[in-house]
């Protein structure tokens, strides 16, 4: 039962990094990545899945994407990121007191028409639970981040 206390205090204590749960600024609420965000799956019951999305239809070139994805995500805390690029994904894992249970982010950018689209899915296991307003937050973040 201790581990399990500990296990979770970790996992808040890594996925809120310092952030205080603030409302939302009032451009965040008007990106296309926060209107498409979706939780699936129960908190503390199942597996919950975070997941959003968003097109660039300027954005031509999508392994500028991806490098300036994999950039947000190491600047978001995320390690290991392992890259597929003639797939156009990323895979990540955030730091964890039990390496076997840690979050994992997955992040692809394929080329639609003339722009890019991101999906990125961040999954957290059965039992573990996090603030939704902050991965939606940190989340969006990267996806946004696709562009700059």
């Amino acid at each position: 039962m201790t581990r399990i206390v500990a296990a979770i205090a970790a996992l808040f204590l890594v996925t809120g990094c310092v952030q205080t749960t603030k409302p939302d600024a009032p451009g965040d609420v008007q990106s296309a990545c926060y209107q498409n965000f979706v939780v699936e799956g129960t908190p503390g019951i199942s597996n919950v899945n975070y997941r959003s999305w968003r097109e660039f239809p300027g954005l031509a070139d999508q392994q500028r994407a991806l490098n300036n994805l994999r950039s947000a995500m190491m600047a978001e805390g995320f390690s290991n990121i392992g890259v597929d690029a003639s797939a156009g994904a990323l895979t990540a894992v955030q730091a964890h007191s039990i390496p076997s249970r840690a979050p994992t982010l997955r992040v692809s950018a394929r080329k639609v028409g003339a722009g890019v689209r991101v999906d990125a899915i961040f999954m957290i296991l059965q039992g573990q639970t996090s603030d939704s307003t902050i991965v939606r937050r940190n989340l969006c973040r990267i996806v946004d981040a696709a562009n700059l």
